[in-house]
């Protein structure tokens, strides 16, 4: 049962496709980017812990419905036990975190580590990673670096997250992306704060490209 429901999370990440990630400078804005993408049509938000009273924005969104709410820039077992005991649906660490994966199983919790060279993608699916985070994934070439790494790893789920926007998001579906994080290309803070208008028709947009 416990890895069908890690499976299924995965399975339904990989069918919103876009993970907004949300870092921002307060809690009222990252609470009003949740908000504004679930207007957009958003089903799905990872909650960095840098944002302030990240743990708490997890538990209040979490007891909804209608959106998957996951923890990122989980550094530690002990951050990830806080995710998970608030609600959080899957765990993101931009590093190889010790012990995380271990608890996360352990939690029926998804758990996804990050890794840009091989030698650390292989090392986070070693370590019980359901899927690999590459990040920057712009830094080692974007779409074409994405593309050469799964020729090498065919059967992990690879999660491009860094420099993803608008003009490349297809070229990364094509490279073999199971799903991208997305962060400030759609997460504007300036256009939550002063255009919430424009920030939907923005989430929009994103979802638009992804159509097939």
């Amino acid at each position: 049962m416990q890895g069908n429901v890690v499976s299924d999370m995965l399975t339904q990440l990989s069918t919103c496709r876009i993970v907004p990630v949300i870092r921002t400078s307060s809690t009222e804005l990252a609470y009003n980017a949740v908000r504004l993408l679930l207007n957009a049509g958003f089903h799905t938000a990872e909650i960095t812990l840098s944002v302030p009273g990240a743990v708490e924005l997890i538990k209040q969104f979490s007891a909804q419905e209608n959106v998957l709410v996951g923890a990122g820039t989980v550094l530690n077992a002990k951050e990830a036990q806080a995710c998970i005991e608030a609600g959080a649906k899957y765990i993101i660490s931009p590093v190889l975190a010790d012990h995380v994966p271990e608890l996360c199983k352990e939690a029926n919790v998804l758990c996804i580590l990050s890794g840009l060279t091989p030698s650390e993608i292989y090392t986070a699916w070693n370590r019980g990673s359901a899927a690999i985070k590459v990040f920057p994934a712009h830094s080692m070439g974007g779409p074409g670096y994405l593309k050469s790494l799964r020729s090498v790893f065919p059967s992990i789920p690879l999660v491009p997250t860094g420099g993803v926007n608008l003009h490349n998001i297809g070229d990364y579906f094509q490279a073999g992306a199971s799903f991208v994080g997305v962060g400030s290309d759609l997460v504007n803070t300036a256009l939550i704060e002063n255009d919430p208008a424009s920030f939907i028709e923005l989430g929009r947009k994103y979802l638009q490209s992804i159509e097939t």
